[in-house]
């Protein structure tokens, strides 16, 4: 019986469990007409995602047999290769590595490179941070290529001792890396590495691979997972979301220690952007235009089409593409463990975030929770069917359930 089910008080990983056994779905408690609720919200998702088209009007997807994203970048710099053709953005980001490379100051040049490709300059955040321009400079081409191999790599080794720590999804273990795998190695693709969402999703993924959530003050392992979502965080600014949710998480579960320094890496990181906008405002000119608003209500479109386009996802229809985000977001729930609950926030979050912010032209902001999404589609049959289960109950044991609690 489903009310005999012990629900774990917490998984000490969530991998390694101590306590009662754990339940094998987190809707074990949910009452029925909660359950139908969320069924029928999913079923209502997945149908509206089969139809939201997850590329702008006019354009072509690769499925369709064009990529209509690649544009010759004007020849305002001699750094370019002249038989190349880059994005315009990452032409940008190439030729500010190659200018720190031959020794120029960021700051001094950024404001001026910007403007003469009629970038925006105004707010100041239309200027990237600098570190990337300085790594990708320090590394050049083969060092990026061996950072970018170092991090799928990493990144799939920490989620395979991640989810190797949990019995309750030894099954699910080697499919959930392989879809790992698949979310992380579009960083591989050597035309995006002056693409800041790009180093900075893989290394959200390998954050959340990387930590262990402590319970009850007892502390988890977070050092190594601090480390990449603090360098995440210097490369681009959208890693913000994910600190915050960390420290929420290490707040809920009454981890001091850790709590104090996600907490403080956010206010170092907002210093350090007080500071950005300080240099970059020096330069700007009361001439300079004001970027186009990024407050633009896409709403389900701008979730999908964002998460669809800055990943592997791009290769299929919409008509799948779009439900595949749903399931990944979904599926997290079917972990019964912190960390399930962490994925599904993150997932959703970003996505809510995507559905009020970002233009068409934004989609590349996808990539910054991208990778970490993939495998939560793993254990979305697991979610599906214990929603389900609760739907179909009228009563619920929970006297039981609550004495095993106790114990």
């Amino acid at each position: 019986m489903r009310g005999d089910v012990l629900v774990p008080d917490d998984l000490t990983g969530p991998g390694a469990i101590s306590g009662p056994t754990p339940a094998p779905d987190r809707f074990a408690a949910w009452p029925a007409w909660l359950a139908r609720m969320a069924l029928a919200a999913l079923a209502l998702l997945l149908v509206a995602s089969a139809f939201v088209p997850t590329f702008p009007a006019g354009s072509r997807s690769p499925w369709q047999g064009a990529v209509d994203a690649s544009v010759p970048a004007e020849a305002t710099s001699e750094e370019l290769d002249a038989d190349e053709d880059y994005d315009q953005d990452i032409a940008l980001y190439k030729v500010a590595s190659k200018r720190i490379a031959a020794g120029e100051n960021y700051y001094d040049f950024i404001v001026s490179e910007q403007r003469a490709r009629d970038y925006p300059v105004n707010p100041g955040l239309a200027v990237r941070l600098p570190t990337l321009a300085y790594i990708n400079a320090y590394l050049g081409t083969a060092g990026q290529v061996v950072a970018a191999l170092a991090l799928m790599l990493g990144t799939i080794v920490a989620w395979w001792n991640k989810l190797g720590e949990d019995p309750a999804i030894a099954r699910q273990r080697r499919l959930a890396c392989a879809m790992v795998a698949v979310g992380v190695s579009l960083a591989l693709n050597r035309h995006y590495f002056p693409l800041h969402e790009l180093w900075a999703g893989g290394l959200i993924a390998l954050s959340f691979g990387l930590h262990r959530i402590g319970r009850h003050g007892q502390g988890g392992r977070w050092i190594g997972a601090f480390c990449a979502a603090a360098l995440a965080l210097a490369i681009r600014e959208h890693t913000l979301p994910f600190v915050l949710l960390m420290a929420a998480f290490a707040l809920w579960q009454r981890n001091g220690r850790e709590a104090l320094a996600w907490i403080a890496l956010v206010v170092v990181f907002l210093a350090a952007l007080a500071l950005h906008l300080h240099l970059v405002a020096r330069d700007v000119l009361p001439s300079d235009p004001h970027s186009a608003p990024w407050l633009v209500a896409r709403g389900l479109s701008g979730w999908l089409a964002n998460i669809a386009q800055a990943s592997n996802l791009r290769w299929l229809p919409h008509w799948l593409a779009g439900p595949a985000v749903i399931l990944m977001t979904f599926g997290w729930l079917g972990w019964n463990a912190r960390a399930g609950l962490f994925g599904f926030l993150l997932s959703a979050g970003y996505g809510f975030a995507f559905m009020i912010a970002g233009r068409w032209d934004n989609f590349y902001w996808g990539a910054m929770v991208a990778p970490a999404m993939f495998a939560g589609i793993v254990f979305a049959p697991r979610a599906l069917a214990g929603l389900c289960g609760a739907a179909r109950e009228t009563r619920l044991a929970s006297a039981p359930l609550a004495g095993a609690r106790g114990a």
